[in-house]
């Protein structure tokens, strides 16, 4: 175990994350530290495999002092804590920001998982990043979204809330120089969250244009695998440049060229 670096995942169970982990473990040989709420099926069948150097934590990324408790455990264990995944998200609610059914309350909770929750983990992560050795002294990979930039019907809380974290990072990059932090847009990934709004047609909370969208990149097998956005984010945690610090990127960039998997 001695070297290797000790990378936290949330939001790690399945999709998205749980490739991120399956890659940090396989390929670039790190352990990793998955924190998801619940245990599935997928991170029980990895944890078979790689018990020595993957540790699951059940934590609801929203518990504040429950994170805190959880990650105060991994330092304790290892020793040092190298990088962070930002993964954990949610889409909903959906809905027009004038609708009586998306209420200011609905927006907060989504607010606390999306974004309120990374202010919590930086809070308790970047301190302990700096008793690390070198000139870069930890990783902070926040999964963004196009929606970021971007204006989709009825999406307005995560529209926001994606935004309010590429804010976060850029901030994060100019007051903790010795800290590379990047925000990365994935693209369309063959999701839970994709087959969440494939199922909203016909709904009232999306524009019907932008679901046929949705489903027409679904059914020309479109989306991107998440071993492929999953291999960027994975490289990004191990080994992102202090020139990308601060940057929000897409995953198929030219900025992320290096970290593609090239088999």
């Amino acid at each position: 175990m001695a070297g290797k670096q000790v990378i936290i995942v949330t939001g790690a169970s399945k999709g998205l994350g749980l490739a991120v982990s399956r890659l940090l473990l396989d390929k670039f040989g790190c352990i990793v530290v998955a924190i998801s709420r619940t245990r599935t099926p997928e991170i029980e069948q990895l944890l078979a495999t790689h018990g020595s150097s993957l540790s699951v934590i059940e934590c609801d990324v929203t518990d504040a002092a429950g994170f805190e408790r959880a990650v105060t455990a991994v330092r304790q264990t290892y020793g040092h804590v190298d990088s962070i995944v930002l993964n954990a998200g949610v889409l909903e609610p959906t809905g027009k920001i004038t609708s009586p059914q998306l209420s200011v309350d609905a927006w907060k909770t989504h607010f606390d998982v999306n974004f309120f929750s990374q202010v919590d983990t930086l809070r308790t992560i970047v301190p302990w990043m700096h008793m690390n050795s070198g000139e870069i002294k930890g990783r902070v990979i926040f999964v963004s979204s196009g929606s970021a930039t971007g204006n989709t019907f009825g999406w307005a809380p995560y529209n926001a809330s994606k935004a309010a974290v590429n804010s976060l990072c850029r901030t994060l990059a100019q007051e903790e120089p010795e800290i590379v932090t990047v925000a990365v847009r994935p693209g369309k990934v063959d999701t839970a969250m994709q087959a969440q709004i494939r199922q909203l047609q016909g709904s009232d909370r999306m524009d019907p244009k932008d679901v046929s969208m949705f489903i027409n990149t679904y059914d020309e097998g479109k989306l991107v695998d998440p071993m492929d956005a999953g291999h960027v984010l994975a490289a990004l945690a191990v080994k992102a440049p202090k020139t990308l610090s601060g940057h929000f990127v897409s995953w198929d960039s030219e900025e992320c060229s290096d970290f593609w998997d090239t088999k």
